[in-house]
């Protein structure tokens, strides 16, 4: 066979075996799809395991919130899973059951039935907000988030039935735009927000309950007439620095129990499950508005950081 036979034979069966593989390649969907498969989170990370004998220091140390999109038969259904910086967008999702049904029943819980936390991956943009549901189980709410960049979403809330438990759902949201990364905000005790001072004595422990304080002045002088706000005289959220694993703080006392007064003073007990840095959002409720302080702080080990007390959060509550 001369040369030129040879290579003439050599590129029939070259383009006869790249049209094979071109034909399989058209009947068989791609290992990495263009985009992530529905009900699942890509950058969902399981909650770190406990460690031998699941406790620290004799107190079991509670799950981490937020870092599953789906958990306990129920899965968090985001329809919206990307905006546009600086241009309201209605963000929608749906909290189905194990059969994939919309669930329209849920309990109410801190005078809601269902809380939604919007939050920054560098935990500057915060969002505290209750949407509205509709008949068919759709939740929706108009958000306007000021930087480009990821955030994380969580649907804290329990559905209806006798032995239901609260659930904390998370999933990613992404905000078009040009991103500018910041870094955690440095550690402080003092957060200055719309003319008060909030002051925090206390810090989450990994594995063991926890006392936070938090008293509120203006002025120079006490606040004593906080108004009541979700059941309580505040409320407080806890978003760990790296995952924004969500931690379920609990009020001491509720309105009229007796346990509590209407500030300066507000309490909380908190269990953080692993040492590292915390980032705690404090939504407290005077002359009928209601205001947001946050709080950088480190579970066990040194200090988060060091420098400016004056505890900035982005857009505060957005209520």
């Amino acid at each position: 066979m001369n040369t030129g036979l040879r290579i003439t034979t050599f590129a029939a069966a070259l383009a006869a075996t790249f049209g094979a593989a071109y034909g399989v390649g058209q009947g068989i969907d791609p290992v990495v799809a263009d985009s992530p498969p529905k009900h699942r989170d890509e950058h969902t990370r399981p909650a770190p395991e406990r460690e031998e004998g699941g406790s620290h220091g004799g107190h079991d140390t509670p799950p981490a919130g937020g870092l599953q999109i789906s958990e306990g038969g129920y899965t968090l259904d985001l329809d919206t899973p990307r905006v546009t910086a600086g241009k309201q967008t209605d963000l929608r999702f749906t909290v189905r059951d194990a059969g994939g049904r919309a669930v329209t029943a849920y309990q109410r819980e801190h005078d809601k039935e269902l809380h939604l936390i919007v939050a920054s991956r560098d935990l500057i943009t915060y969002r505290h907000l209750h949407p509205t549901r509709a008949a068919d189980g759709t939740w929706s709410i108009p958000v306007d988030l000021p930087r480009a960049g990821g955030y994380r979403v969580f649907a804290d809330f329990t559905p209806a039935g006798k032995d239901a438990e609260n659930l904390t759902l998370g999933a990613d949201l992404a905000a078009s735009g040009p991103y500018r990364a910041r870094p955690l905000a440095p550690a402080n005790t003092t957060a200055r927000v719309d003319g008060y001072e909030v002051k925090l004595s206390g810090a989450p422990q990994p594995g063991k309950a926890s006392e936070l304080k938090l008293n509120v002045s203006r002025g120079g002088k006490p606040v004593t007439d906080l108004q009541p706000y979700l059941g309580a005289y505040g409320h407080l959220v806890a978003l760990r620095s790296g995952d924004l694993a969500y931690l379920h703080v609990h009020p001491n006392g509720e309105p009229g129990d007796g346990t509590t007064r209407p500030g300066p003073d507000i309490s909380f007990t908190a269990t953080a499950p692993s040492s590292g840095a915390y980032r705690l959002f404090l939504d407290f409720k005077h002359d009928g508005k209601v205001h947001t302080a946050a709080f950088t702080v480190r579970a066990g080990g040194a200090a988060a950081g060091s420098g400016t007390p004056e505890g900035h959060v982005e857009d505060g509550h957005g209520h």
